[in-house]
């Protein structure tokens, strides 16, 4: 069956630079039993970091937080480079994971900051070209460094960009940010950050390092449950709460986060699971298998980069209910194809499931982030970052489980049709997901493209304004 040691490297696949490195990190460094947990601190700890990030980037600026997140990134990956056995480099792949757990939601909130939502609209087609050449470009390197230079490169590679990337940040972007004395909801912080560490590990490893039964899940489960509800009732009394309440009356949010949650869950099935399906019924090479998933990162950006110009014409929900009816329907395609299985045409689907993603994915996230003001517009785009990360998290436990159950009673994972069975039922899931991403892309409320100064001036305290903002449609 679809073992942990079997699907971690495919989890991480198309999504990082590390996963090609594997065999070659395991033979230097030794550890093989350990090896999945690479990949699982990393999403555990930016997970977990995320809102907290979010949060300070509203109180004390952008730069800071985001320079401190690409010099935590730096550390991680210089330590990364010198480990000296398994464990070692799994501690500085955490350290990594706080520096990424800033770097993303940070750099998505600066660019709602200095483009207005039209000119957002241009902008978007250069980050997603970005995003693409690096989802393709990762993971060829990695392989390249591990064949022909040593595995560490994959680390050291790490440096010159941090330091580039802190540099033209420092320089070039001039921050306006009146900052505020205000006491750190320190509390709030730790409680979300402990049950959301529980939470994503008992997701990650349930059915894998333990059973779901077992007294590890429930532990897992139950005292981050427990950590939640204290952190609901700290949060209404804290002055500054790190994750406010009005983030969950506002309907605007509630709907873009339940679609990022949604592009986790859809992400993560194909990923973990198409390379797998192809290689052992289709009989596809590694690197055929990995192309196939590789349709999906070229498809997003493609529709990503011309979604601007599309919500410019008929609105945030109107293009994000055209890229998830795409979604479905290329849902509906690998379910189709999988009968009789092909490269090429689960290429295909996948390149059509990126289509409709980079439809939704884009107009949810500048839509919530247009529907509060600057102060709070680091929650916003936290709590969206933070959204897709618990859906890959859960996704992937939830497949896993579906899948490993239907292999087991069909003859294991030496039967390809057992392999087929599974993975089918894996993709009849991404499709209900989907539907459940039309009927979030559905209940998200008009928001009003209006031609906003990008924030070039000082940012004011949260008023009643935001608050009203924040809470549009709901």
């Amino acid at each position: 069956m679809y073992d942990k040691i079997q699907r971690r490297p495919r989890l991480g696949r198309l999504a990082t630079i590390l996963s090609t490195a594997v065999p070659t990190i395991v033979r230097d460094l030794g550890g093989f039993d350990q090896f999945p947990w690479l990949f699982s601190i990393y999403l555990l700890a930016q997970a977990a970091s995320v809102p907290v990030y979010a949060k300070l980037a509203d109180t004390f600026g952008r730069k800071p937080v985001m320079m401190f997140g690409i010099g935590l990134f730096l550390l991680g990956s210089i330590l990364s480079a010198l480990s000296w056995n398994m464990t070692a480099l799994i501690v500085f792949r955490a350290v990594q994971g706080l520096g990424a757990g800033a770097i993303m939601p940070i750099s998505m909130t600066i660019a709602g900051d200095i483009y207005t939502v039209r000119e957002r609209a241009k902008a978007q087609a250069y980050i997603a070209s970005v995003w693409a050449i690096s989802s393709v470009a990762g993971p060829t390197l990695g392989g390249v460094f591990s064949q022909f230079v040593s595995w560490r490169w994959i680390f050291w590679i790490n440096v010159p960009l941090c330091l580039i990337a802190a540099f033209i940040l420092r320089r070039n972007y001039r921050e306006r940010f009146e900052r505020h004395r205000r006491r750190i909801d320190i509390a709030g912080a730790s409680l979300l950050t402990a049950a959301l560490v529980l939470i994503v590990l008992g997701t990650l490893e349930g059915g894998q390092a333990w059973a779901w039964g077992s007294w590890q899940s429930i532990g897992c489960f139950g005292l981050g449950a427990a950590l939640l509800v204290t952190f609901v009732f700290v949060e209404r009394r804290a002055e500054d709460p790190v994750l406010a309440p009005w983030v969950f009356s506002s309907r605007i949010l509630v709907t873009t986060s339940i679609a990022s949650m949604v592009i986790g869950v859809v992400l993560i099935g194909l990923t973990s699971f198409v390379p797998t399906f192809l290689e052992i019924t289709a009989g596809a090479a590694p690197v055929l298998s990995g192309l196939a998933v590789a349709a999906l990162t070229l498809g997003w950006p493609i529709s990503g980069s011309l979604a601007g110009r599309v919500y410019l014409r008929i609105g945030f929900r109107a293009t994000a209910m055209i890229g998830s009816l795409v979604t479905l329907a290329g849902a509906a395609l690998l379910v189709w194809f999988a009968l009789t299985p092909s490269i090429p045409l689960t290429a295909l689907a996948c390149f059509v499931v990126g289509l409709g993603l980079g439809l939704v994915a884009n107009p949810t996230l500048i839509a919530a982030q247009s529907s509060v003001g600057t102060r709070r517009r680091g929650v916003a785009s936290g709590t969206n970052m933070l959204a897709r990360s618990i859906g890959s998290s859960v996704g992937v436990a939830v497949f896993g489980a579906v899948a490993n159950t239907i292999i087991a009673s069909r003859g294991g994972s030496s039967d390809p049709g057992a392999i087929q069975a599974g993975t089918i039922a894996v993709f009849v899931g991404v499709a209900l997901g989907a539907l459940v991403l039309i009927l979030a892309t559905l209940l998200i409320p008009r928001v009003t493209i209006a031609d906003e100064e990008p924030s070039t001036e000082p940012a004011a305290a949260p008023s009643a304004s935001d608050a009203d903002s924040a809470a549009a449609g709901a």
